[in-house]
């Protein structure tokens, strides 16, 4: 028992060493800003509004309340300082490296095999960007219970009691709250009856000994996990519905089945390929612009031989059917065939998946291993270096995230016209001020791309800043001729026609970009700022209001309240708003002339 604990504590500080330098980064413009930095209800930290929220938004195109509240969570413990948010994610990594060997020891009894297939799990390159992104909590913490959940299964099957049923049960539900990921984890628990649990062997018919009757032991396992099915099939529905209403998922048209079934078998094979040679790895790989009949009759020979192969050793290496079909059935949530996004692959969507082929591979160099002397001293040898070598990769790779210029120029070298890297680099140096360079890489994404919205929205934006209004306003209409819908492209159109002095129309365009992004508080304050300056102050004050209540610490909108509180002559209401704006931000000189003013206009009207 002590030599089991010594060995997961050993390799989960093993796995907390090589992601330590994720101390060191920083947010980066993809997603980060949506899940912690730019998100209200993340940066106000754990509140009852929070929690509130967490379980009924569907922002980022998911539900998935747990992964809020674990945001949340950090941002009250540690501010919005990124070097503790990436650590937390090193530490559920680390966390689920020693949960896994746990899990396999338990289920096996093999402790070599069981220690490398969590090595494998710990150090791949492949795993860097489910780790090193913040954003990607929900990868870690979903991995987290997923492996909890087996933990939880494997002691209520050698110990069966309603109690151990209901944990695992719950277990299963946070992992779903965390990230749907886990829809296939009841197939997998089949897959665990089978090999290494031993639930589907054994068991003969008395009225015909020597043959088996797998048919009636399955339908009784698939009956005890129906709470599991049931449960998976409700968070697909609100998956789906969520993604939707997102705008995440690409329709038919678009993107035809058939494109998407050779794209889902490529990726199979590729993803086998990257784990097998981890170099070359990127955060976006677009989808491509052409994929043949060749590549999809490729692929899918190759992975039915693979699957035939498996299943004609099953009876010798019951571990390689059961690792090969934990790595089909878990990756077949994200391998396009519901294309969410305009990725045609993402490392992190290896994340559980691998774990199957680790196993394939940690049990299979044991059985090459035999009980030879010489030759398990050459594959623990062969262990060593593989691991040495992934370690070596994984900080490689890690490295690449310490901020979005670093993160996108390595995609870019990477994958041949990444257009999407592309932007987000432009993005990236935008707000960095290298206008000149971000003109650059819009241009080069919309010389692959030509139509591709971000950047043309993105671009509009970068000329708005340089002045070219014309111009701005040329790439944003076409953005909206695209995308009608677009917030951000709504947004920038109203900045441009704004400095031209077209107050009406820009207040229109904020209008339009709020319905769709309503808690945008930064355009809620610029709203109203336009409409009290024309004389609409009740207008004026609901956008204030709006803005404060999504941002409670803005102390520019408490000021711009105050300014148009005082022109109603609600004295108090005003001298309240400056003092919070002053108590927010001391040095604001306007707030503290206008409170002094509105305490000698109140002071004025109670002489009278």
């Amino acid at each position: 028992m002590r030599s089991k604990i010594y060995t997961s504590l050993f390799l989960a500080v093993i796995t907390f060493a090589v992601y330590w330098q994720t101390v060191n980064h920083q947010f980066v413009s993809y997603d980060d800003g949506v899940y912690i930095t730019e998100n209200p209800h993340v940066k106000a930290g754990l509140t009852m509004e929070g929690v509130n929220w967490a379980f009924t938004a569907t922002q980022g195109s998911n539900w998935h309340p747990i992964t809020w509240l674990s945001h949340m969570l950090d941002v009250s413990m540690f501010g919005l300082r990124p070097g503790p948010h990436h650590l937390m994610n090193a530490a559920y990594h680390a966390a689920n490296t020693a949960l896994l060997f746990l899990l396999l020891l338990r289920m096996t009894g093999a402790r070599w095999p069981s220690v490398f297939a969590a090595a494998l799990f710990a150090l791949h390159p492949m795993h860097v960007e489910s780790v090193a992104w913040a954003s990607e909590r929900k990868d870690v913490l979903s991995a987290f219970f997923w492996i909890l959940t087996l933990l939880l299964y494997e002691r209520y099957v050698k110990h069966p009691g309603r109690m151990r049923y209901f944990l695992t049960l719950c277990a299963f539900i946070l992992g779903l709250m965390s990230k749907p990921m886990l829809v296939t984890l009841p197939l997998v628990m089949l897959l665990m009856d089978y090999w290494p649990l031993g639930r589907m062997t054994g068991l003969t018919d008395q009225r015909a000994p020597g043959i088996s009757v797998l048919k009636p032991c399955l339908w009784r396992l698939i009956l005890e996990k129906a709470p599991f099915f049931a449960m998976s099939a409700i968070i697909s529905i609100v998956t789906i519905y969520a993604q939707h209403k997102g705008g995440a998922i690409a329709s038919v048209s678009g993107l035809p089945f058939s494109f998407r079934a050779i794209n889902a078998l490529w990726s199979c094979v590729l993803y086998m390929g990257k784990m097998i040679w981890p170099l070359h790895l990127a955060v976006i790989y677009p989808i491509p612009s052409t994929l043949t009949i060749l590549q999809g009759l490729f692929s899918g020979l190759l992975l039915a031989g693979i699957s035939a192969i498996a299943v004609r050793s099953a009876k010798q290496h019951p571990y390689f059917l059961t690792g090969w079909l934990w790595y089909l059935i878990t990756l077949v949530p994200v391998i396009g065939l519901v294309q969410v996004g305009r990725q045609s692959m993402a490392d992190r969507y290896t994340y559980i998946p691998f774990i199957g082929l680790f196993i394939v591979i940690a049990w299979g160099l044991q059985t090459s291993a035999g009980d030879n002397r010489f030759r398990r001293a050459a594959v623990s040898a062969v262990a060593v270096i593989m691991t040495v070598a992934l370690s070596a990769c994984a900080w490689l790779q890690i490295g690449y995230w310490k901020d979005s210029i670093t993160l996108f120029s390595h995609a870019i070298k990477t994958v041949p016209d990444n257009y999407i890297a592309h932007e987000n680099l432009g993005y990236a140096l935008a707000q960095d001020g290298s206008l000149d360079e971000a003109i650059y890489h819009y241009t080069e994404s919309l010389r692959i791309s030509p139509d591709y919205e971000r950047a043309l929205t993105g671009m509009g934006n970068v000329l708005v800043k340089q002045g070219k209004i014309a111009e701005a306003i040329h790439y944003t209409n076409k953005a909206l001729v695209l995308n009608p819908d677009s917030a951000e492209a709504h947004f920038n159109m109203g900045f441009a026609l704004m400095s031209q002095g077209r107050d009406e129309e820009a207040a229109r365009h904020y209008s339009e970009g709020l319905r769709s992004e309503p808690d945008n508080a930064e355009i809620h304050f610029i709203l109203g700022v336009t409409l009290a300056s024309k004389g609409r102050l009740n207008e004026g004050i609901r956008h204030f209001s709006e803005a404060l209540r999504i941002t409670p610490g803005f102390a520019e909108a408490h000021y711009s309240m105050g300014v148009a509180l005082l022109r109603q002559g609600k004295f108090d209401d005003s001298i309240r708003h400056f003092s919070e704006a002053l108590r927010i931000k001391p040095g604001f000189a306007e707030a503290g002339l206008s409170l002094k003013e509105a305490i000698q206009l109140r002071n004025k009207s109670r002489e009278k």
